[in-house]
């Protein structure tokens, strides 16, 4: 069972997959968004679909695939959790999660064209296991409470752009992490009782040449330590979008170039979900 939004960007609806067949749910919720997972939207549309009560969509292979989750309010990044990632970027693995923020508008759908931004010389990739949330959380008690306001996993892509990310960072990554489009989402919202999220295998490829292969099992943060680690700093919002980190293989280690106009970088999550973005010009 997955959850997608389809259609034109900014007027996506709400659809489910199940089965190979593709529902519409537009009659249960007007889009995936917090408000949606906070009211226990996904037993819904299970009990909907049990009780044959969603209308198939017809056509819905034609139709352009977006994020399947609506604007979050907030995209909550991880830094270097994943030991061998932190040793080709030169460093030790943290003794506490490193955290940064993309700004919301970053998130686009799994399979539209990234713009390399002007001035941008050393464009990156980064498979990440993407968090979303579904309770509002905050000062949880332990790592099993963290796992209970989960709604569910998606492929998650944090376009990095290196030089503005260090060189130009005045002491913090943002600048390098928020571009227009620099987080593809998706292709599916696959609930979190189907997933074990550190038994996932994460890979991409740059023009068909693979760069990054390894799992969920190698973060030197769990899922379940990250969600109660933020929760004591922060209030996370039904809908809100954690990214847990990437593995070794990207361009900063020196053993591949950055991306340029034309390149094609596919990533994907085994049980989540393949994105494919071709990289162009800034018009």
């Amino acid at each position: 069972m997955e959850l997608r939004r389809l259609g034109p960007i900014g007027q996506e609806k709400p659809a489910l997959v199940a089965d190979g067949v593709t529902y519409r749910l537009d009659s249960l919720t007007a889009d995936v968004d917090g408000a949606f997972l906070a009211a226990d939207g996904i037993a819904a549309v299970r009990e909907k679909l049990a009780a044959g009560e969603l209308p198939v969509w017809e056509g819905a292979e034609s139709e352009r695939v977006g994020a399947p989750i609506a604007r979050p309010q907030a995209v909550i990044c991880i830094g270097q959790n994943y030991a061998a990632h932190a040793a080709e970027s030169g460093d030790q693995p943290p003794s506490v999660p490193i955290i940064f923020f993309k700004h919301p508008n970053t998130v686009v759908g799994p399979y539209d064209a990234v713009e390399i931004p002007p001035g941008a010389v050393k464009v990156d990739w980064e498979v990440e296991l993407g968090v979303v949330i579904g309770k509002q959380a905050s000062y949880l008690a332990d790592e099993k409470a963290a796992l209970d306001v989960i709604a569910g996993y998606v492929t998650s892509h944090d376009v990095s752009e290196r030089d503005f990310q260090i060189a130009q960072s005045g002491g913090q990554w943002s600048k390098g992490k928020n571009a227009k489009g620099f987080n593809p989402v998706g292709p599916a919202l696959v609930p979190a009782d189907a997933v074990d999220p550190q038994a996932l295998r994460l890979w991409s490829s740059v023009n068909g040449e693979a760069r990054q292969e390894s799992t969920t099992s190698d973060m030197v943060f769990t899922v379940a330590q990250l969600v109660h680690h933020l929760s004591q700093y922060m209030v996370l919002e039904p809908g809100d979008l954690i990214n847990t980190g990437t593995p070794q293989g990207v361009a900063l280690s020196g053993r591949f170039p950055y991306l340029a106009a034309g390149d094609v970088v596919e990533i994907g999550i085994d049980g989540l979900g393949a994105q494919r973005q071709e990289f162009v010009a800034h018009a």
